[in-house]
């Protein structure tokens, strides 16, 4: 066995809209944003590459796309097409590896370490992927190719769309040193912002601190950013990973203290949480809410219900009988946080209401 991993990561290029294009010849290279109505709350799925010169960006209130874009299309996602097209692409990738990682629907890591096709050349097996996936699907993807998952994810973003991009096991290092801290990926514009006052700008900034100082300010999260700094990044590539619970949260720059906006901002995380539950497949029993203080003091409250969480009214009500018997309202809150869990796989075909993820959210 090699001693050097050799990891792919492929990422398709601006999936949902790619799809409807290919699906929909009069939306060919023109702007298009698969989202929410944008006369209503909703926010950007993602965007067609004719779309991003404007300005546009996924998580966009597509109320905001359409002022920057009034003359693009906006179109409801269909999940069923983009499953659909996922499942005809993942099974290209098992054709050269069983170590596949999907992260969603659009972007999976693969090991090819010992793979012995394409004369066991990560590279070329990068290639002959993109190949079969355009072949397949009329989609591209991008696929980035390093030693460890860090830098292959990295790396796929840096050639979009349709890009090959390797980052060699002598390159790591200088490759990291000069990488923008907010690039990494695993640190969020919160911990980019803590780390730029910190005087951490890039990789070669973040290498000087010691292990005992980044604990001392990041907590569980610095051996990871300290290994990071150096290229070191052991994760395997995990073939098969039942989520046991999805959840997503936010810390405010500033403290809110009303209900009103304690509550919209749980119901935004909530449809962000049942987003990636939806595209790993699966559907939710229960519902966490996180609340942290401004004081730091830390409290959950949670809610299991008989039927699969969706995208009905009901949500709110639900959230809001959460915050009873807590201190909203009454002290100012610095983070909050949803978690989605008692999950199920949810068989393809299923009419839970995806297409309604995007209506009610807006962007945090």
């Amino acid at each position: 066995m090699s001693t050097v991993r050799k990891i792919i990561h492929i990422d398709m290029d601006a999936f949902f809209a790619a799809v409807e294009q290919r699906d929909f010849p009069e939306y060919r290279n023109k702007p298009l944003i698969v989202g929410g109505n944008p006369f209503s709350r909703g926010v950007v799925a993602t965007c067609s590459y004719e779309a991003r010169p404007f300005g546009i960006y996924s998580a966009m209130p597509t109320s905001r796309a359409y002022r920057l874009c009034p003359q693009a299309i906006f179109v409801k996602p269909r999940f069923e097409a983009y499953r659909e097209a996922s499942q005809a692409i993942r099974q290209i990738f098992f054709d050269y590896t069983d170590l596949v990682e999907p992260l969603s629907l659009d972007e999976a890591y693969l090991d090819v370490t010992d793979s012995e096709q394409n004369a066991g050349s990560a590279t070329l097996i990068a290639k002959a992927i993109k190949t079969r996936i355009k072949q397949a699907t009329q989609l591209t993807a991008s696929a980035g190719i390093s030693y460890n998952k860090f830098l292959a994810k990295i790396a796929s973003d840096l050639d979009k769309p349709d890009g090959l991009y390797l980052i060699k096991p002598k390159q790591g290092i200088e490759f990291i040193e000069q990488l923008p801290i907010h690039k990494f990926h695993g640190v969020g514009k919160a911990t980019a912002l803590k780390m730029h006052k910190l005087g951490i700008q890039t990789g070669k900034d973040l290498q000087r601190f010691s292990l005992e100082f980044l604990q001392q300010h990041f907590g569980k999260s610095a051996l990871y950013y300290h290994n990071i700094a150096r290229g070191i990044d052991n994760r395997p590539v995990v073939s098969y990973r039942k989520s046991q619970s999805v959840g997503v949260e936010t810390t405010f720059q500033q403290d809110i203290s009303s209900t009103e906006a304690v509550s919209e901002h749980l119901q935004q995380l909530f449809f962000k949480a049942l987003t990636k539950v939806t595209e790993k497949q699966l559907s939710a029993h229960t519902v966490t809410i996180k609340i942290k203080y401004h004081d730091f003091v830390q409290i959950t409250r949670s809610r299991t219900v008989p039927r699969e969480l969706a995208t009905s009214s009901n949500i709110k009500d639900l959230l809001e009988m959460l915050l009873k018997n807590t201190d909203i309202g009454r002290r100012d809150v610095r983070l909050l946080g949803v978690t989605l869990s008692s999950l199920d796989e949810q068989p393809l075909g299923s009419p839970i209401q995806q297409t309604d993820l995007f209506e009610n959210i807006c962007n945090s």
